[in-house]
Order: C-alpha cells, then structure tokens, then sequence
C-alpha cells in the first residue's frame, strides 16, 4: 500500500519567512526605514525595498500593496505611540514646562536608543527638496495639535515660567537637534578621539543640563 505523505505544504500564496531571522513583515519595515534614511522617502520604492531584502517585488508586495499602505504601517505601529509618550509628558507636567522639556529631551534619547532610524530619517527628510514624506505626515496629523502646543509655549512665558526670548517654534526644532542628531552621529564618532566617550547617557545629561539654564526665566 502507498504511504501518504502527512506533512503539511505552505498554504498558498504566502512568502515564508527568512530563515533563522525575523518576521519578514518587521524585517521589511526595518529595511524600509533604512533606505528612507539613506535615500530619502520618495526615492524609496518598493521595488528597491525588494532588492535590499533580496525578494521580488510581488513577495514584498505580498506584504504591503503599495509604498503609501507600508508608510501607513509605520506611522500607525511606530509613529503614533511615540506620540502618545509625548503627549503623556506635557500632560504629567502641564504646569511645570522647564520639567515637561528636559522630560521631553530625555525620552527622545530613549527613542533614539529604541528606534535608531528616527533620527536619520528626520533629519534626511527635514532637509529634502521632496516634501512627499511631510505631506503624508500632515495627511496624518491633527493640524491642531502644534498650534495648541505653540499657544502652550507663549502662555508659559506670559507667566513667566519660560523664558521669553524662546522662539516657540524654534524650540521644537532645537529638542530634536539636541538629542536625535548627536544620537545618530555615535557610531561615526566611535574612532574621534574628541567625542568618542559620548554615548546616550553623556547625550542626555548635555541636552538636559543646555535646557535648563536656557529654559529658566530671567531672573530680576
């Protein structure tokens, strides 16, 4: 009698996953998030995205139908509970804002530390001549929600609790550039003599220790 064979194929239509490494969808999100560093969210194609995993475009597509769906994905799982942290921190100190700031300058190097890409990406994308990834950031995002904290930032300093030479706006710029810039520097920095002691701790305690003394209201 013939033996029929019990093991169970691959349901159909499903790329498997790499071997021995991680979930493909993770590990194409984390290649994705690579490349819009490297080269810039509207340079980055899906088909690109393929060739970097060393897939074919319908396995990657498999996965995510266009490079709009894969943006999607990122903002909703990774964009939108950073957000949330943020907002928890203005929230947990709203009438204290010198401690809501330098709160705010240490999560972003614990950000940086978990999500290394961010401050790549950021920055790459902040000095684009495309503004495709800001558009679809805008498409996402509560146009009400850094007008309200813009308004939070001059009342601060109408009662005297900021100090009132801060650009409000600029001021959102300088918390980035204090954490997630030096941050994604670190490894080119591991062979200069002149910073190579600088590590997330060191990052952390200067941004803290610069908005402190520029946060404080003049004294009379």
């Amino acid at each position: 009698m013939t033996r029929t064979s019990t093991r169970r194929g691959r349901p159909p239509g499903r790329p498997p996953l790499q071997a021995d490494g991680p979930d493909q969808r993770e590990r194409l999100i984390g290649i994705a998030l690579a490349l819009f560093a490297r080269n810039g969210y509207a340079e980055t194609t899906l088909a690109a995205i393929a060739r970097e995993a060393g897939m074919t475009p319908a396995a990657v597509h498999y996965y995510f139908r266009t490079r709009e769906q894969l943006f999607e994905t990122i903002f909703d799982e990774r964009i939108v509970p950073m957000r949330a942290r943020v907002d928890a921190i203005f929230q947990e100190h709203a009438d204290d804002p010198v401690a809501a700031f330098t709160r705010l300058a240490e999560r972003f190097v614990d950000v940086a530390v978990e999500q290394p890409w961010i401050g790549p990406v950021l920055f790459t994308e902040l000095l684009s001549g495309n503004d495709l990834f800001k558009q679809h950031m805008r498409e996402r995002t509560d146009p009400t929600r850094f007008s309200a904290l813009l308004a939070a930032i001059r009342r601060w300093q109408e009662e005297g609790r900021l100090n009132p030479d801060l650009d409000p706006a600029l001021l959102m710029t300088t918390l980035p550039s204090l954490t997630f810039l030096p941050m994604a520097a670190l490894r080119k920095w591991a062979d200069d003599p002149a910073r190579r002691h600088i590590d997330a701790g060191v990052i952390a305690r200067h941004a803290v220790a610069l908005l402190s003394q520029g946060l404080q209201p003049p004294r009379a």
